[in-house]
């Protein structure tokens, strides 16, 4: 039994990945949104009810409330204590990495269990992991592997590149040879840091 904790990217393909292995998957993302792609993809979604819930412009999570993250570990403590294998992808843009996985829940799974923290080099998801290193807390497995993409390099620069050509593709002016650079347009307000000699992007300029 697989557990998947974060539906961006990262957990869509642990999802899909798990699944295809022949796994029982279920699923946590604090945006009820993605609810639909788990399902998709054969995997069941856990709801938690920890209140109002908010995401950016871009999509991505906001950061929760103290109050909120202990009653979403109150929620997931159960679904820890039968999985076999969890994975956390959960980060927020431009912040740590939210704790999610605690010593309570590590504790209530069985031994030879498995937890991977994929977020780990923004801080971490699991209580007690470490990048670059895998150990062991009371007959768990956590495995905090740094730096992901370098270990499957030459795909994640074929992706890599292949997204960079077909964004410079889809705002490359022809006739002035250059980027037509829109800063109204919803794409390139989201990863346009600097323009003419101004930071732009507005979570940069919040963050000082």
């Amino acid at each position: 039994r697989v557990f998947v904790v974060g539906v961006g990217v990262a957990g869509l393909q642990a999802i899909a990945t798990a699944k295809r292995l022949g796994a029982r998957v279920e699923a946590f993302d604090t945006r009820p949104v993605v609810e639909e792609q788990v399902r998709s993809l054969g995997a069941k979604f856990i709801t938690i009810d920890i209140g109002k819930l908010e995401q950016t412009e871009q999509g991505y999570a906001k950061e929760l409330t103290s109050e909120q993250l202990e009653l979403q570990r109150q929620g997931m403590i159960k679904v820890c204590s039968y999985s076999d294998v969890i994975i956390t992808t959960a980060q927020v843009f431009g912040r740590s990495a939210p704790l999610i996985i605690t010593q309570d829940m590590i504790n209530a799974m069985s031994p030879g269990s498995v937890i991977i923290d994929m977020a780990v080099n923004t801080g971490g998801n699991v209580e007690g992991s470490v990048a670059g290193k895998t150990i062991i807390s009371n007959g768990v497995q956590i495995v905090g592997i740094d730096n992901l993409p370098a270990a499957v390099a030459e795909h994640a620069s074929q992706v890599y590149a292949n997204n960079l050509f077909n964004m410079i593709e889809e705002y490359w002016d022809k006739e002035k040879t250059t980027m037509d650079i829109d800063l109204t347009d919803e794409i390139l307000s989201g990863c346009v840091i600097t323009h003419s000699g101004k930071v732009v992007h507005s979570m940069i300029k919040q963050g000082g």
